[in-house]
């Protein structure tokens, strides 16, 4: 049977293939026989016929023309008319399994976004408003739900998130509360194929898990979140290659690593858009990344990177803070290779970090940072550096704001730990914002594109040259004290300055 299918599946992409390559650039004229294609692939794709449900999110999710009439066929199969937004996406993930690269599972969204708008016109007042909310969804669902985030987010930072994203203006707040009580009281699942419901229960998981979990080599991340996971881009532009040995400081939100994972590992390090990839040989354009290169990736977006000061144990060390709050400490083989993959790791992270949505951090009563997206900004480069600078300018306020009202002496150790946590993270944020806008306005595309003797220019993906190979020294060594300040539990003193 499996081999039946297999071959069943074969014929449909050939089909499609061949499809495509005969519409050629007609495809964008929407003439009547390219229509009726995508009407048939539609149609098929609906009734799952000789499609599984994880195959309809790659044709729905393709970046040409053909597919994207396929999605607005495939989507004319659902009448959201009269629905609230969130049933109407509730009801929309019982036909399918959300699974591929992100750019490609987000454009699915953006076509369920523009379907809802013209099933409700007068809901909200726009299709990007209603992609904006369908996102927010996402991340929220995520942020309640899911298994690696710390604290929850409420109800008013929900609201306050999504402040001015209304085309400049506020949803209706009863629009917002509906939409957060929806997703706290039950999660957004889409559907999985009868073979993986069975293969989770002969493997003793949880089905919803399972959902969440579903890996493809084409992605990193294994959230079921696709604006969390991190973008795997293929053609991106390499910026650096180079040994490194890592070391892994801190897990996700600052947790302790344990300690039998914490020793130094040597890698040839490729950052390529805004992943660092860790791979155990050296970079190949034409290999194809294996599963564990993908565990070891890293994202740098919202990222920084600086010298490892306190740090004493090893020369030339740099530590990497990342968006989720991991905390990696890199052996470079000089002083200048250290530096080098400092400034290029923190301008691809200020040219490209898209924007976090707006979180009212001085009003909450309990510290929640705030999620910030995987995907790339839109915004260009002077909207960037403004973006930036207003970000800057803000948690600048807040931090000085905070520091203005220290807790009581008598307060319990929850609220001092609290206190002294989102002291950390107004520090970090302000000394990234600092650096982010300091690249911008130097020019980063001189940093980007020059800086190393072994790469002039702007790298598109190509065999690295020879290199040293010998990897840095290793040693096992007791960890240092200092090192101690970017674990969460023991965030540092509020006097103390961050870096």
């Amino acid at each position: 049977m499996v081999l039946d299918f297999s071959a069943a599946m074969g014929s449909n992409e050939l089909q499609e293939k061949d499809a495509t390559g005969a519409l050629g650039h007609d495809l964008s004229n929407g003439s009547s026989s390219n229509l009726e294609a995508a009407r048939r692939l539609a149609k098929r794709l609906y009734r799952l016929d000789r499609f599984k449900r994880s195959d309809v999110a790659k044709h729905l999710g393709k970046n040409n023309d053909f597919s994207k009439l396929v999605a607005e066929e495939y989507l004319k199969f659902f009448d959201f008319t009269g629905m609230t937004l969130d049933y109407s996406l509730r009801s929309f993930f019982k036909a399918f399994s959300l699974i591929g690269e992100t750019q490609e599972r987000e454009r699915v969204l953006i076509h369920f976004s523009s379907r809802y708008y013209q099933c409700n016109p007068d809901t909200i007042s726009s299709q990007d408003g209603v992609h904006c909310l369908t996102c927010a969804m996402m991340l929220l669902n995520t942020d309640l739900h899911g298994h690696n985030i710390g604290k929850k987010m409420t109800c008013q930072e929900f609201i306050a998130n999504l402040q001015g994203m209304n085309d400049g203006k506020d949803f209706p707040k009863g629009l917002l509360k509906a939409l957060y009580n929806s997703i706290k009281n039950e999660k957004l699942e889409w559907a999985v194929d009868e073979e993986e419901k069975k293969k989770s229960h002969s493997d003793g998981t949880d089905e919803k898990d399972n959902v969440s979990q579903t890996k493809a080599v084409s992605r990193i991340g294994n959230s079921n979140n696709p604006f969390l996971d991190i973008p795997h881009d293929p053609n991106a532009i390499v910026y650096k290659t180079g040994f490194l040995a890592r070391k892994i400081h801190a897990d996700m939100d600052g947790k302790k690593t344990p300690r039998g994972k914490r020793g130094w590992k040597t890698f040839y390090a490729v950052l390529k858009g805004t992943v660092l990839y860790l791979q155990k040989d050296e970079y190949k354009p034409e290999k194809a990344l294996s599963e564990e290169d993908l565990k070891n990736a890293v994202s740098v977006h919202h990222a920084l990177a600086s010298k490892a000061t306190d740090y004493e144990k090893k020369p030339n060390v740099l530590k990497l803070k990342t968006a989720d709050w991991r905390v990696l400490l890199f052996q470079a083989q000089s002083q200048e290779e250290m530096q080098t993959w400092i400034n290029k790791i923190n301008c691809v992270a200020a040219v490209f970090s898209a924007p976090p949505f707006p979180a009212a951090i001085g009003s909450q009563k309990k510290f929640s940072r705030p999620l910030l997206p995987a995907t790339t900004t839109k915004l260009s480069q002077d909207e960037q550096l403004k973006s930036h600078e207003t970000k800057l300018k803000q948690i600048s306020t807040e931090l000085a704001e905070h520091r203005s009202y220290p807790p009581d002496k008598k307060l319990k150790g929850k609220e001092v730990e609290d206190y002294k946590l989102k002291d950390h993270y107004l520090e970090f944020e302000k000394n990234r914002y600092e650096t982010y806008v300091s690249l911008l306005k130097e020019g980063v595309k001189d940093l980007l594109s020059g800086g190393e003797n072994d790469a002039p220019g702007l790298k598109k993906s190509h065999s690295s040259p020879s290199l040293n190979q010998e990897s840095p020294v290793s040693a096992k060594v007791k960890r240092n004290v200092s090192e101690r300040k970017d674990y969460r539990p023991e965030t540092p003193s509020i006097k103390q300055k961050v870096t």
